[in-house]
C-alpha cells in the first residue's frame, strides 16, 4: 500500500515527454510512492474526443513510463462509460487507499479551469493538488477555491510541447518525434496513429 500516491490524468493523445517530466517532478518532489498515470475515457472538459483509441493510447502510456518503475498506468477510466468525471476516480482511491496521501498532478493550464471540475469541493477533500507550474502561467487558484485546495507548486526544466501540436505536425507528415518517448514514436508510426 502505497503511503504517498499521485495521480495523474489526461487524454494521453498522445503521452509525451511533458507528462513524463511532470510525473517525474512529482515523484521526486512530493516523496510519492507510486503515481498513477490515468487515461480518460471520455474528458469532461474536451470540445472533441479523443483522436487514437482508448486501447492506443493505453498502450502508448504503458511505454511513455516504461522506465518509471514508480508508475501505474491505471485503466479504471477507459473501463468506466460515459464521462471520465475526476470526482469519480478520486472516490474510487480513497476507497481503495483510505490511508495514503493522494495527490492529483496537473499543468497549470489545467489549474486556471479548476474550479468547473465536477464537486470540485468534494475533490479538494479527497485529495491535494500539485501544479507543474509554467513560464506565464498564472500558478494562483481559482478565487471559489482559495479556501479549500491544498496545493503543492512544482518545478521541472520545461518541455514546450502539447499533444495537440503533435497531432498536427503528425498530420502536416512532419516528425512528431520532437517531443516524445522514442518508444510512442515509433508506435504511432507502426500503427499509422494521426494520419493526415
Amino acid at each position: 500500500m502505497p503511503a504517498a500516491l499521485g495521480i495523474l490524468g489526461g487524454t494521453f493523445d498522445p503521452p509525451h515527454l511533458g507528462h513524463v517530466a511532470a510525473a517525474t517532478a512529482a515523484w521526486k518532489q512530493l516523496g510519492l510512492d507510486q503515481l498513477r498515470v490515468i487515461p480518460a475515457g471520455q474528458a469532461p472538459l474536451r470540445n472533441a474526443a479523443p483522436v487514437a483509441p482508448a486501447t492506443e493510447r493505453m498502450a502508448m502510456c504503458r511505454l511513455a513510463f516504461a522506465d518509471c518503475p514508480w508508475a501505474v498506468v491505471d485503466d479504471r477510466e477507459i473501463r468506466r462509460e460515459g464521462v471520465s468525471w475526476s470526482i469519480d476516480t478520486a472516490r474510487d482511491l480513497a476507497r481503495e487507499f483510505p490511508s495514503a496521501w493522494r495527490v492529483w498532478v496537473l499543468g497549470a493550464d489545467q489549474l486556471a479551469r479548476l474550479d468547473r471540475w465536477k464537486d470540485i469541493g468534494e475533490l479538494c477533500g479527497l485529495v491535494d493538488f500539485a501544479v507543474l507550474s509554467r513560464d506565464g502561467i498564472s500558478t494562483v487558484p481559482p478565487p471559489a477555491l482559495a479556501g479549500c485546495i491544498r496545493l503543492t507548486i512544482l518545478t521541472a526544466p520545461p518541455v514546450n510541447v502539447s499533444s495537440t501540436a503533435l497531432r498536427q505536425a503528425k498530420c502536416r507528415g512532419d516528425s512528431a518525434r520532437n517531443g516524445l518517448p522514442i518508444s510512442v514514436a515509433r508506435h504511432i508510426e507502426e500503427r499509422n496513429l494521426y494520419p493526415s
